[in-house]
Order: structure tokens, then C-alpha cells, then sequence
């Protein structure tokens, strides 16, 4: 993995470089992952879509009124292309408005807390979020997650290590992982040494 240098690093005023007009705004990016469709309110980012087509918002909203933005000037977007490149970029200063309800929120706000390189368990979030025994709904809730990457639900694992599910595909769960120096293979997956 690629590391930026501080002079290369996102930084958190990267984050929202112009403040959107009124309503959705919408981009597409090109990245080694495949094309991702990205989705704004003026609060943030309320939807990532991998595999999109040039035309997403079109389709994915038909018949509203949707502003273009180019990557850069996009909520996080200089954050998320450097992500999605290699390069040790921080997602978690992006502003998200994924919408659902409150416990999907305090699903999103916990695995949101994971650090890029670690994981957490279904098991591991409910209890975090003060409801021990709902794994099974909080596998429920990252599945609902709009806005994957930014709520980096690929960091939640099955108890015992397995992948467990993921919008994008367990492949794609595999990538980020890696992407994130996490050693995936037989057993519980753990941190790749430093090098």
C-alpha cells in the first residue's frame, strides 16, 4: 500500500472544497476498484454505489432535478479517490447523510468509529451500541448502509472471522480489506504487520 505524504494527504478541509446547491448532487469516479457513483445532499454524502454507470443518478433518481460535481469538488472526494488509489487517505472527517432509522444510525456511528486497517464483529457492534444478542440485526442494518466506504461496514466481520455479507460483493469485501493492509485468508482475519 501507497502512503501519502503530508504534503500529499487529504486533509480535512479537503473535505467540502465548495458547498453544494440545493438538493442531490452527484458525481462518478473511475477508480482500480471499478466506476462508483457518488450521491449529496448539502448535509453529505447519502449514497455510494459501486458499479454505477455514467448515468446512475439518472436512473437511480428518475425525474429529480440533480446538480453534476466533479470528483474533486465533492464532499471527501479528493479523500475518496486517494482511498480508493491506495493511498492513506481519512474518510471519516467526509459528512455522510444516509438517512434510516435510529438504530440503523447508531449501527453506521459505530462501525464509522472502526480504524482503517482493524474490524470489528456483528456481535462486537451490538454491543457497542448497548444492544448485546441483535448481531443478527446489525448485519441487518450495515446491509441497508447507503453510503459504504464512508460507514466502512467491510470492517465487520462474522464472529470467528468469516466475511460475513457486503453490498458490493464479498470479492470487493476481500479488495478493501486488503487495500487496508488486513491479511484475509483461513481464520480470523488480523492486521498485516507493519513494514
Amino acid at each position: 500500500m501507497r502512503t501519502a505524504t503530508p504534503e500529499t494527504r487529504p486533509r480535512a478541509d479537503d473535505v467540502l472544497l465548495v458547498p453544494l446547491p440545493p438538493g442531490r448532487s452527484w458525481t462518478y469516479v473511475l477508480s482500480p476498484l471499478g466506476p462508483i457513483g457518488l450521491a449529496a445532499t448539502q448535509r453529505g454524502v447519502c449514497e455510494v454505489r459501486f458499479g454505477a454507470g455514467p448515468r446512475w443518478a439518472a436512473e437511480a433518481y428518475p425525474g429529480e432535478a440533480m446538480t453534476h460535481v466533479f470528483p474533486h469538488a465533492f464532499p471527501g472526494g479528493k479523500a475518496l479517490v486517494a482511498y480508493l488509489n491506495g493511498l492513506d487517505a481519512d474518510l471519516s472527517a467526509v459528512p455522510v447523510d444516509p438517512g434510516g432509522t435510529s438504530f440503523q444510525r447508531a449501527v453506521w456511528a459505530a462501525a464509522r468509529a472502526i480504524p482503517r486497517g482493524k474490524t470489528r464483529t456483528y456481535a462486537e457492534i451490538a454491543a457497542a451500541i448497548g444492544r448485546p444478542g441483535a448481531a443478527r440485526a446489525v448485519g441487518q442494518a450495515l446491509g441497508a448502509n447507503p453510503v459504504p466506504l464512508l460507514v466502512p461496514c467491510h470492517r465487520v466481520l462474522a464472529t470467528g472471522g468469516g466475511l460475513g455479507g457486503f453490498s458490493g460483493g464479498i470479492g470487493l469485501k476481500v479488495r478493501l480489506l486488503v487495500l487496508e493492509g488486513v491479511m484475509v485468508g483461513t481464520g480470523t482475519p488480523e492486521a498485516a504487520p507493519a513494514a
